[in-house]
């Protein structure tokens, strides 16, 4: 008897002990923005997203960035494709960075609260942290306008309960040399300054895990 239940308890050992650890798939974070977050004007990897992929790699978080930016990109456009985004990505974290464009065509402050609003309850739904990245416009648009269109994004980020930049170009808007011909978009030297714009907001919300896992399939493949 004792024989057999040796046998029987070897041969439930046996599986596990030659069993290889499945390797679990990195964190995604999804840059969902428009052409400031797209690079343009730039190369791919000299903009804020690609810098902070570099970051992350640096410090051992074990993210894969995803940029989901599209120049010329509204907060509308940003939610139809927001679907997509989720079902294909499936972010641990959503960082919105849209609304530029829908202020400098003039659109309702009102309609792009509410389609900021709807990204982010529809990423919050879909498990994502998410933080809210936002703009100001020049005060030729005139005071309510511009009053009211920065201070959406701080009323979707509590209504949310998101983090918030609350202006993206704070470190390089009031030097010209920052931006290209069109005043618009940073050049390639200021990107750094975005993204440290951003980080201090945006590292609270990785998850301190991503790195020990990344430390771990470092180790395991040396």
């Amino acid at each position: 008897m004792r024989f057999l239940c040796a046998l029987v308890a070897l041969g439930l050992a046996a599986p596990g002990a030659g069993a290889v650890p499945v390797a679990t798939p990195a964190p995604t974070l999804v840059v969902l923005g428009d052409s400031l977050s797209a690079g343009y004007g730039i190369r791919t990897e000299e903009g804020w997203v690609a810098l902070l992929a570099a970051r992350l790699r640096k410090e051992g978080y074990g993210y894969e960035v995803v940029n989901a930016s599209v120049s010329g990109e509204t907060t509308a456009g940003g939610l139809a494709r927001l679907p997509r985004v989720l079902a294909t990505h499936r972010p641990a974290v959503l960082v919105v960075e849209l609304g530029a464009n829908d202020g400098l065509r003039g659109l309702p402050v009102e309609e792009m609260r509410k389609n900021l609003g709807d990204i982010v309850a529809a990423g919050r739904a879909a498990k994502a942290e998410i933080l809210v990245v936002g703009m100001q416009i020049p005060s030729n648009y005139g005071p309510a306008y511009t009053s009211g269109f920065a201070a959406a994004f701080g009323s979707v980020a509590r209504a949310g309960h998101a983090a918030l930049v609350p202006f993206l170009l704070e470190r390089v808007a009031l030097e010209e040399a920052n931006f290209q011909a069109d005043r618009l978009h940073p050049v390639a030297a200021a990107e750094g300054k975005l993204l440290d714009t951003v980080w201090p907001v945006l590292k609270p919300l990785l998850h301190p895990r991503s790195r020990a896992a990344a430390a771990a399939a470092r180790a395991g493949n040396p």
